[in-house]
């Protein structure tokens, strides 16, 4: 997945995508914002995990077809839960999508250089979970609307 071991020292929040060219995730989450779970492959970050910490839901897909980037935040909203031998997690979520105009495109953030050593962009096809560290997600905050972010003049 990557060659930087995530320690809870630097854990800012987890990052989970979803493929949006593979699934409807537009349509999805157009009935539904709530996520309240999503796999995740097994190993050494899903024991890491724990209830409470923040959670940043990353659409991904081919670019140009849909505004990619962060859709939504959460929260782990339990002890990720495991499948069958040799296949995916389920981690329990509390996380909301957010409305269209609140999502914060792949290339804003990918031209915040406070963000470009992100791993979503390094290793984009990394498995669940990805991460990002203190520092970038305070970076991400700075671009997200009130309450989640700072609020923004007009």
């Amino acid at each position: 997945m990557s060659d930087r071991r995530v320690t809870l020292d630097d854990l800012g929040a987890w990052l989970i995508k979803g493929n949006a060219d593979a699934v409807d995730l537009a349509g999805r989450f157009a009935a539904d914002a709530r996520v309240t779970s999503w796999c995740v492959r097994p190993g050494y970050r899903v024991r890491l995990m724990r209830p409470g910490q923040p959670v940043v839901f990353w659409a991904s897909g081919s670019r140009g077809r849909a505004p990619y980037g962060v859709w939504g935040l959460g929260r782990v909203a339990a002890a990720p839960i495991p499948g069958e031998p040799g296949g995916p997690w389920t981690l329990p979520l509390d996380l909301t999508i957010l409305d269209e105009p609140r999502r914060v495109r792949r290339e804003v953030l990918r031209s915040d250089a406070r963000l470009a050593g992100a791993e979503v962009f390094r290793q984009p096809q990394a498995a669940n979970p990805s991460y990002l560290t203190v520092a970038q997600f305070a970076a991400l905050r700075d671009h997200l609307p009130a309450p989640h972010g700072p609020v923004r003049p007009g």
